[in-house]
């Protein structure tokens, strides 16, 4: 079973120290886990998206990076990024891929949009996950994938409750898919009916 490491800063740490707070993660972690996932996109901590401008992101993959190369045995990093990211912002994204030179991205984290929510609770705070999601989380996959060539790997993850919401987000270009509100409210059944969708859409050669 593959673990994955996600890490973040605390609450209550300013973003000017929160680098300090990825490290002691990173290094705790480091030994356990298979792959770290660097979270800066979690809207239930204050602050914490603004991580995701293009100057304090990159200096953190960068620390995060020249740690991991450090190690005799380097692990995979991804980054997880808002679905709320403006196409300039996802640009960014894209160049601090490639200049940090980490593995990949998942795409994407809950959202604090609430469009087209009929719901008397649609203004309680915090991220929004499942349904609602779908559709832009399927966006932010197929933008990064065309504008960079798929030149890294995406985790596509946002509103799969259905075998054919899985295809989508490979269709737009992600490589793997994450399950969260999906298993929740579909079961286990929903990984078997995805495995069987994508055989019988991507038959071996």
């Amino acid at each position: 079973v593959l673990i994955g490491g996600n890490i973040g800063k605390n609450k209550v740490t300013p973003n000017e120290e929160a680098v300090e707070d990825y490290k002691i993660c990173f290094e705790s972690l480091f030994d356990y886990v298979d792959y770290f996932v660097v979270n800066v996109s979690s809207p239930n901590t204050p602050n914490l998206r603004a991580l995701q401008d293009k100057e304090p992101l990159t200096h953190l993959l960068k620390t995060l990076m020249e740690l991991n190369n450090a190690k005799p045995k380097q692990k995979p990093i991804l980054l997880k990024i808002a679905p709320d990211l403006t196409d300039t912002q996802l640009l960014d994204i894209i160049n601090i891929v490639k200049e940090t030179k980490i593995d990949g991205v998942i795409a994407t984290n809950t959202t604090i949009s609430r469009e087209g929510l009929q719901s008397e609770n649609k203004k309680e705070t915090g991220g929004l996950s499942g349904k609602p999601l779908t559709k832009r989380a399927t966006q932010v996959i197929k933008f990064l994938s065309e504008k960079s060539n798929r030149s890294f790997p995406i985790i596509g993850v946002g509103g799969i409750h259905t075998a054919d919401d899985a295809i989508e987000k490979l269709e737009a270009g992600a490589s793997l898919v994450q399950l969260y509100t999906g298993f929740i409210y579909e079961g286990p059944a929903l990984i078997k009916a995805i495995n069987k969708k994508i055989l019988s859409n991507y038959p071996k050669s």
